[in-house]
């Protein structure tokens, strides 16, 4: 079978468990086309009504360098329909220039985020209730393959490795990972005290009352991660991100927390420190929404893109900003960035003062 309409089958009915009667949005840009043109004739085939948008190069800046004040602030009906009424949504990353929006003013980028609080707002409430049944993936493009420091070649066979998409049967590879997560969420729902511990790093956080989640593959492809959110003012100690990561276009790696009742209470960074300068500014952003660990060790290289480096098999990683509804979390804000840590060399896992966890696996 060609791999892309083994994607397009894989999205459909194991991500999205697309049925008949069920309005689709799919989002993407033209350069994916195939794969939309794939995942449009299975949405067909079972039934559903697809709705598609593809974006042209150059769209995002065009409006933030071209926006007068009213623009910024506009709420698109289109999207607030489809947040309101869809069943379905699927949005396949497929950038043209991972850096196009990196010289934008960053005032217009703070009003345009802004504008979209209420929509994000009813968007995460239907996911987390499950009115609103999303997926994420990726297509492989030029510009992420340069990101990773690949050909596309290269990057093509990482992305569909990731997504199990050469083995026989992805659908049933997928479940099998479910099961085995949910032992591990299983367990992690009766603590009540977590603590992450490297050479660089002691953290500490209350998780009582919170709820991990099984991220297996049908939110995100590729997936491989259970997640929570911390009690808000429980996080405790010091944290050593080393992964690089992204934020609005710019790179920030080696970044250091260390925190006190929750809060931020100073940071550093080996490089990009003045891009935390300008997030830590921002309402709830010195405040954690995640935390996780990732499990996927179908990936173990960064390729500066969060859907994939927060998923390697042996890490950690926690958010700051915005919490997830359906793990307990009450931290709001327009951020939420995902920041990422190697446990593979002497990294361990507590939970209620138990190591269940020991150099980027678990013991449990």
């Amino acid at each position: 079978m060609d791999i892309l309409k083994k994607y397009a089958k894989l999205l459909v009915e194991y991500c999205l468990e697309l049925q008949a009667g069920d309005k689709v949005f799919i989002q993407s840009t033209t350069l994916a086309e195939d794969l939309v043109r794939e995942v449009y004739r299975e949405a067909i085939k079972v039934g559903a009504h697809p709705e598609i948008d593809l974006m042209f190069r150059g769209k995002s800046k065009l409006f933030l360098d071209n926006a007068n004040e009213d623009q910024l602030g506009y709420v698109s009906p289109l999207r607030e329909y489809v947040f309101n009424h869809f069943d379905k949504y699927l949005y396949i990353r497929a950038p043209f220039n991972l850096r196009e929006d990196s010289n934008v003013d960053s005032a217009k980028r703070t009003k345009r985020s802004l504008a979209s609080k209420q929509l994000n707002a009813i968007f995460s409430k239907r996911t987390a209730e499950g009115s609103l049944v999303r997926s994420l993936c990726q297509y492989p493009t030029q510009a992420s393959a340069q990101e990773a420091g690949m050909s596309l070649e290269e990057y093509q066979d990482f992305v569909f490795g990731a997504c199990h998409l050469y083995d026989a049967d992805p659908a049933s590879s997928w479940r099998e990972i479910r099961a085995e997560q949910q032992r591990f969420v299983d367990y992690l729902n009766q603590a009540k005290h977590i603590q992450y511990k490297n050479k660089k790093t002691d953290i500490r956080f209350s998780v009582d009352g919170r709820t991990w989640i099984n991220s297996d593959g049908r939110v995100n492809m590729p997936s491989g991660e259970v997640f929570s959110g911390p009690v808000e003012d429980s996080v405790e100690g010091t944290v050593y991100f080393d992964y690089p990561s992204i934020y609005m276009g710019r790179e920030v790696q080696g970044v250091t927390f260390e925190v006190e009742q929750g809060k931020i209470v100073s940071y550093s960074a080996d490089r990009g420190e003045e891009i935390l300068d300008e997030i830590m500014k921002i309402n709830g952003a010195r405040y954690f929404g995640e935390v996780a660990i990732g499990t996927n060790y179908n990936i173990q290289q960064p390729t500066k893109n969060i859907l994939f480096d927060e998923k390697i098999g042996g890490t950690i990683h926690m958010a700051i900003g915005q919490s997830y509804i359906q793990t307990g979390g009450t931290n709001q804000s327009v951020v939420h960035w995902d920041l990422i840590a190697d446990m593979k060399d002497g990294g361990e896992i507590y939970a209620d003062g138990e190591k269940i966890y020991q150099d980027g696996k678990f013991l449990i």
